[in-house]
């Protein structure tokens, strides 16, 4: 495992991990979420299938988050998650390990940048995999609303969203309303017939936040082959060892058809 710590456009310190696999098979960026860091364990357990399989692995931490890269998680929005994602790619082209196409895989907010960026660059991309993926920022606001009303309106009253992070208890996080003006700018499916490459959908049973509606949406607007797992039990993130047993399981039968 190689750790690096590279500057995005902003002159931001971002943290890296790369993870070589010889005889290299091919090449895999994985993508936390929102608040997210690069050792969560389904993160990790995603990272963990493309190695089994022969893939070198690049992990980093965006900056605005709860990881060791530069920023405060207050200024998070989907801009600067996506543009650390290109930022990362870009500096990853100049490596020996560097190869295209490559494959994208992206949790959440995480996932609606590798697929934004799959959509700008197709022919970079070998197949993409979205976990419990943002579709657009209007849908994903309709389910806070829907799910959290009552959080919703205080977000929208006081400027702030505060919550505890469930993966590092203890921390609050605090995020600028700003970031749902940011949100609503980007829409999957307004470019969805640019996502021609392979694409893996998979979603918890119990996600309020990108509902099961929301990814059979995408998955019924996708061109290409695509397939699409319900998670029995798991929520948003998957934290339990069987559910990540089972998104491990339906990542590694899909890498093996890519």
């Amino acid at each position: 495992m190689e750790r690096e710590t590279i500057k995005n456009r902003k002159g931001q310190k971002i943290v890296v991990i790369v993870e070589r696999t010889e005889p290299q098979k091919g090449l895999a960026f994985v993508m936390h979420g929102l608040g997210g860091f690069k050792e969560q364990p389904h993160i990790q357990t995603i990272a963990d299938a493309f190695k089994e399989n022969g893939y070198t692995v690049v992990r980093f931490d965006t900056t605005n988050t709860l990881g060791e890269s530069d920023g405060n998680y207050e200024d998070a929005t989907a801009t600067n998650y996506y543009e650390d994602l290109e930022d990362i790619i870009k500096w990853a082209s100049a490596q020996e390990w560097y190869q295209e196409p490559f494959v994208l895989a992206g949790h959440s907010l995480g996932g609606i940048s590798v697929a934004l960026f799959a959509e700008n660059y197709p022919e970079k991309v070998k197949a993409v995999a979205l976990i419990s993926t943002v579709v657009s920022g209007k849908l994903s606001i309709e389910a806070h609303k829907h799910y959290k009303p009552k959080e919703f309106r205080e977000w929208e009253k006081t400027g702030w969203l505060e919550e505890e992070s469930h993966s590092r208890p203890g921390v609050i996080k605090r995020l600028k309303w700003s970031h749902v003006a940011d949100r609503l700018k980007y829409d999957l499916l307004s470019r969805v017939d640019r996502l021609t490459m392979p694409v893996l959908l998979i979603v918890g049973e119990n996600d309020t936040s990108t509902p099961f509606e929301h990814q059979k949406v995408l998955y019924d607007a996708l061109p290409g082959e695509k397939e699409i797992h319900v998670i029995k039990g798991a929520g948003h993130t998957f934290r339990g060892k069987e559910h990540l047993d089972e998104l491990k399981k339906n990542i590694n039968a899909w890498i093996k058809i890519i």
